[in-house]
């Protein structure tokens, strides 16, 4: 447990079995129109908090797991739930990942609890783009960036990948810490995401051949909801509800939990797709014809490919050797 900058929390996600991100809550209050979840200020959040102790404790248990992000929604709404949260992933000597807007750094000094969470963090993404604005004023960005680094954690500026929401990213950055802020943060360009609200604000481009997409950045990463709702990759739609019902299970107790993760993160699918990638698979019989077929992302790919592979044929053995040689086992 220590300090992550932007390159370190990557490598952790992208290793399959060492990272997984908690979606605390689907509230939010600031309302974006490009948000990818389509988050609300009065979406649904933890009910059940017995369940969700029981879903950090499954987290928390298991040695692998050394990076757990928490996101949303907002997860500064989720006062109980981020607290309790934070404070057992710091015991148990695991990274924390805070995602946020900033949106509770309404005056000078941000209450004792949020300082404490944040405190927790080895690395908070504090997010800003136009879409933010509306509801988050200039001034309210620069207090969370710099009540983020007087607990002395490394920032990292999440923003659409667009040339003046970079440029104004940037001079936030500047009136916060003036010309030293990349000692204080780090910028990270963001796609825009057609899922969610985002749907209606950002097209989908023409797309690539299904044997030109490179391995999934996001498959090795669970995102595991505070309903018990666990989905086998980092795409946030799929704990949503959607793509194929195979990338997610229902839990309700830490076992069932810890065997969805033990589940996913053996899953020689999941494991291929994000080794030798969709190029690898496409050389399948099963899934050659995919080879020359466009695709608007990675996940129509991948979601087709599943679509083909029915949940009790999982255990084909060609896909467990690519699995293999995925992994420099073969």
């Amino acid at each position: 447990m220590g300090r992550l900058s932007l390159a370190e929390v990557e490598v952790a996600r992208r290793t399959r079995g060492r990272s997984v991100l908690l979606f605390i809550t689907d509230r939010c209050p600031v309302g974006c129109a490009h948000c990818s979840v389509d988050s609300r200020a009065d979406s649904p959040s933890i009910s059940d908090f017995d369940l969700f102790e029981q879903i950090v404790d499954a987290i928390c248990a298991r040695p692998e797991i050394a990076v757990v992000g928490i996101s949303g929604g907002e997860p500064f709404v989720e006062r109980r739930g981020l607290a309790l949260a934070a404070r057992r992933i710091a015991e148990s000597r695991k990274d924390l990942v805070l995602y946020t807007s900033g949106v509770w750094a309404k005056g000078d000094d941000a209450p004792p609890w949020i300082r404490e969470a944040i405190g927790h963090a080895s690395c908070v993404f504090l997010s800003t783009d136009a879409f933010h604005a509306d509801q988050i004023s200039d001034e309210q960005f620069v207090r969370a960036a710099r009540t983020i680094s007087r607990e002395g954690v490394p920032i990292v500026v999440q923003v659409l990948d667009d040339g003046s929401m970079i440029e104004r990213a940037r001079a936030l950055l500047v009136d916060a810490f003036g010309a030293s802020w990349p000692e204080h943060a780090e910028v990270n360009l963001i796609p825009p995401l057609p899922y969610g609200r985002g749907k209606k604000v950002f097209m989908r481009g023409a797309g690539r051949l299904g044997h030109e997409f490179k391995p999934c950045t996001v498959a090795a990463a669970p995102v595991i909801r505070y309903d018990g709702r666990i989905a086998g990759c980092c795409n946030e739609n799929v704990i949503m509800g959607g793509g194929p019902a195979v990338l997610r299970r229902t839990c309700g107790s830490r076992e069932e939990m810890d065997a969805a993760i033990e589940h996913f993160g053996t899953d020689p699918f999941l494991g291929a797709i994000g080794g030798v990638g969709p190029a690898g698979l496409t050389q399948l019989p099963r899934f050659g014809d995919l080879a020359d077929e466009r695709f608007t992302s990675i996940c129509e790919l991948c979601w087709k490919m599943l679509g083909r592979t029915a949940a009790d044929e999982r255990q084909d053995p060609l896909i467990e050797a690519l699995d293999l040689v995925g992994q420099g086992r073969a």
